[in-house]
């Protein structure tokens, strides 16, 4: 079988889920290869997500692992099995990795969770918007490259399209809303176009203002996705060096009670739509 040369974020998932349940039987890397009756560097590449692994194979894992939870194995096996070439494909040569792989990860994700506090969130933002966050890195892009940061950027819309768009809810400081990116009409327009998103069945928008007291949760920005089951969820933070996809089950249940205070610190949607409404006006 071929080597993948560079797995995917989800590749890489399934692989690290598959080494926690041989972990948590007590078995070596020989000991798990002996039972399933494959060679140790066979288990070292299922485990390193340098190849793929079929659903008979995983079944039989997970029964030599002692692995009874079966929503959690029907969910290794639909990402072990899905052979999905998403729209992010096109960008394979185009753009670094990680923003293939969060394309894939709000794919499938549930739902969507996001806290910012210094830009309006990505999937809420406009071509403006977008293309002038993406102008400002340094070194400076090529044309090319930030005209396609800013396609790819649109494109990930697509999960609030067809007859089953993925549940979002974004908490937003009032400073992201305040900052201008660009110019004062492209702040208009971005207001307006977070006020067309709230009103959607499936968007939630939700405002923490400046004038919140106790409030110093600042650096809890991140991007929450729901698995299939939720051992299977994702935390994605950006980073100075790009982004980091988190899944130990100690960071996740960090990261749900992180978005708990800093929602508590919001205002409700409706209070929400009135204070961006009230901000647009003032622009």
């Amino acid at each position: 079988m071929v080597l993948r040369s560079e797995p995917t974020a989800r590749q890489m998932r399934l692989a690290a889920e598959l080494r926690r349940l041989r972990d948590a039987a007590g078995l070596t890397a020989r000991e798990a290869a002996a039972l399933l009756g494959v060679s140790a560097p066979q288990i070292s590449q299922i485990e390193t997500g340098l190849t793929g692994v079929s659903e008979k194979r995983l079944r039989r894992i997970a029964a030599h692992y002692a692995c009874s939870d079966e929503a959690f194995v029907d969910a290794l096996v639909a990402m072990a099995t899905d052979r999905t070439r998403g729209w992010w494909e096109e960008y394979r040569t185009l753009l670094p990795t990680p923003f293939l792989d969060l394309a894939e990860l709000e794919h499938h994700a549930t739902f969507l969770r996001e806290v910012q506090f210094l830009y309006v969130p990505g999937l809420l933002q406009t071509e403006d918007y977008a293309r002038a966050v993406f102008a400002y890195r340094i070194p400076e892009l090529p044309r090319e490259e930030l005209e396609a940061r800013v396609r790819h950027r649109m494109q990930r819309k697509t999960i609030f399209e067809g007859p089953e768009p993925t549940p979002y809810e974004a908490v937003v400081h009032e400073a992201a809303l305040r900052i201008m990116v660009s110019d004062r009409t492209a702040s208009q327009v971005q207001l307006a176009r977070l006020l067309e998103f709230s009103e959607g069945e499936h968007v939630t928008v939700r405002v923490i203002p400046f004038e919140v007291e106790g409030f110093a949760g600042a650096a809890s920005a991140m991007t929450y996705a729901g698995g299939p089951v939720s051992e299977l969820d994702t935390v994605v933070r950006d980073g100075p060096h790009g982004a980091t996809f988190l899944h130990s089950q100690a960071q996740l249940a960090v990261f749900r009670t992180l978005f708990r205070k800093v929602e508590v610190a919001s205002l409700p949607p409706e209070r929400s739509r009135d204070f961006i409404h009230r901000l647009a006006k003032e622009l």
